[in-house]
């Protein structure tokens, strides 16, 4: 595959155009929220955009800033105080992880987080994006930082609202929820509402606005960390790094359904982490695939990296001359903008069609939308990643043991049908329909030895189907096996692949079943305790009797 594709250069550059102008407002807003400024989300989403269009392995992606990324930055923001050392470095180490992730290959891992958890998740940020924006749309700043602060500040807004504010917010909020979809296609909506809430800002006073915005290039900034604010910034850049992967190769699959193409996820990571990491190092908020600017280049044309380098280049050209005019931008507006954003990030589609889905699946859902909104959201994913694991390995347990015993009727072999149906139910047939897992473990004994009724001489275990097992589920088939013993019964063990025995081997499983006790079918296994039913029947028994003639 060529570096570059040059066969849709016009595609791409009005792509990129596009792109870039509905990327302005969202620059500026997502800068102002993380308390870095609006000239840092501008040079976001100038370095990211660029660096990750370059290097990455989705063409026709942006990215920018986003709703999530700005979350977990404000937050780092404000517990560092905002010294830029520090906050900076948390920037550069999130680069260096996703580079990490790239190279070592962890793209596919990434995208095995469960639905339920990324819904919870983004919809739990969406949630935090609108609390922290709703006092600010009636002319006040948040008390402290965080989520709870900001919505124990609002019922003070609204009781006590700037009027002027409130009407700009009112009117941003109006243009980007209803404004023409005709007239999108020419001018975006948030940028028609910033463009008309600034005018108006300037007519009618009393509206906080953004005040000095800085022109020119970008400052470099040397990382550092004290002994003290190590752990703070390890812990941020991982967050950020974790979530910035997971968001960018969301709105990769989204722009391979909408393209038919399929992007390279560890690519996409390196190259979103040379993005983060230049960005930290030049005093720039950290971006990721940004979902509806990459839906706009598509939209408009755009296929290849050229789109996403392009989309950069129209914001180098705002922030070296057009950063005056942004200084009269009022706070509301870029609130009400951010809390639109905040509104499409829930996932309202999941949430109108959850109570027709399984119902564990939704609350998993709304416990990591909690833990998002009111604790953090490193332990939102952590616990609702494990929850989801342990949901589906006790519900894939449940489908391993639910039908251990065999029928006579339910084998499918005519002759060992009728060898089966020969003993007269004393001999007991479990046969394991899959992998063999910790999730099965805990109650394989007891089905098994409750299963096994007075009346059952000979226990064999069909391994046939098991391609491995865990060691768990080692542990429970040497309990049945002392159960066995105990009980009188003898216990045979059939179908054991190569693997399967070694582990039962590597457990000295030897020990509590006789060597002569391996077989390899379940037929085998099957004559073999016919023959032996027979001769503890009749002792003086030849082994042509024991076995019924074929």
């Amino acid at each position: 595959m060529k570096f570059f594709n040059t066969s849709n250069i016009r595609g791409d550059l009005m792509g990129g155009l596009t792109a870039g102008i509905v990327a302005l407002p969202l620059a500026l807003a997502f800068g102002e929220a993380s308390g870095a400024g609006p000239i840092a989300g501008l040079y976001g989403a100038i370095i990211v955009g660029f660096l990750a269009s370059l290097f990455g392995g989705t063409g026709s992606q942006i990215s920018g800033p986003t709703g999530p990324m700005v979350v977990v930055f404000a937050g780092v923001f404000a517990s560092l105080s905002g010294e830029p050392a520090l906050v900076f470095a948390a920037v550069v180490l999130a680069g260096l992880i996703q580079i990490a992730f790239g190279v070592f290959r962890f793209g596919h891992f990434i995208r095995l987080v469960p639905y339920p958890v990324i819904s919870g998740f983004m919809s739990g940020i969406g949630v935090i994006i609108i609390a922290l924006q709703m006092a600010r749309l009636f002319g006040h700043e948040p008390e402290g930082s965080g989520t709870i602060p900001a919505l124990a500040s609002i019922p003070a807004a609204v009781m006590s609202p700037n009027v002027t504010a409130l009407t700009i917010g009112a009117m941003t909020l109006g243009i980007v929820f209803f404004w023409p979809k005709k007239l999108g296609k020419w001018i975006p909506a948030p940028l028609a509402a910033l463009a008309i809430a600034t005018v108006f800002s300037t007519m009618v006073k009393g509206a906080p606005i953004l005040g000095d915005v800085p022109t020119g290039l970008p400052s470099f900034i040397m990382p550092s960390f004290s002994q003290d604010t190590i752990f703070v910034v390890l812990e941020a850049a991982f967050l950020l790094a974790l979530l910035g992967a997971i968001d960018s190769l969301l709105t990769s699959l989204v722009a391979d359904n909408m393209t038919r193409t399929r992007h390279e996820s560890n690519k996409e990571l390196v190259g979103q982490g040379i993005g983060n990491t230049v960005a930290g190092l030049f005093g720039a908020i950290p971006g990721a695939g940004a979902t509806m600017r990459t839906v706009v280049n598509i939209r408009s044309g755009g296929q290849f990296k050229l789109s996403g380098m392009t989309h950069s280049l129209v914001l180098v050209a705002v922030a070296l001359v057009l950063a005056p005019a942004a200084s009269l931008i009022p706070h509301a507006a870029l609130a009400g903008i951010l809390i639109k954003v905040g509104y499409d990030i829930i996932d309202w589609t999941y949430l109108r069609r959850a109570h027709r889905g399984p119902r564990w699946d939704l609350v998993l859902m709304v416990v990591v939308l909690a833990l998002t909104v009111f604790v953090d959201l490193i332990t939102a994913v952590a616990a609702g990643v494990v929850l989801a694991a342990l949901a589906f390995i006790k519900q894939l347990g449940e489908q391993q043991i639910a039908r251990l015993k065999l029928d006579s009727d339910e084998v499918g072999d005519p002759e060992e049908r009728a060898l089966l149906k020969s003993m007269h139910d004393q001999v007991s047939v479990f046969e394991f329909g899959g992998p063999l897992s910790f999730g099965a473990a805990a109650d394989l004994g007891h089905h098994v030895r409750e299963q096994a009724d007075g009346k059952t001489r000979v226990l064999i275990l069909d391994f046939a189907r098991v391609p491995f097992l865990d060691l768990s589920a080692a542990k429970a088939v040497e309990t049945i096996a002392v159960d066995a013993h105990d009980a009188g019964k003898a216990l045979y063990l059939a179908g054991a692949s190569k693997e399967v025995r070694a582990v039962l081997d590597g457990l000295r499983l030897v020990d509590a079943v006789a060597g002569d006790h391996w077989f390899a079918t379940r037929r085998e296994a099957l004559e073999a305790a016919g023959q032996k039913i027979r001769r503890e029947e009749s002792p003086g028994a030849g082994l042509d009797q024991a076995i019924p003639a074929k």
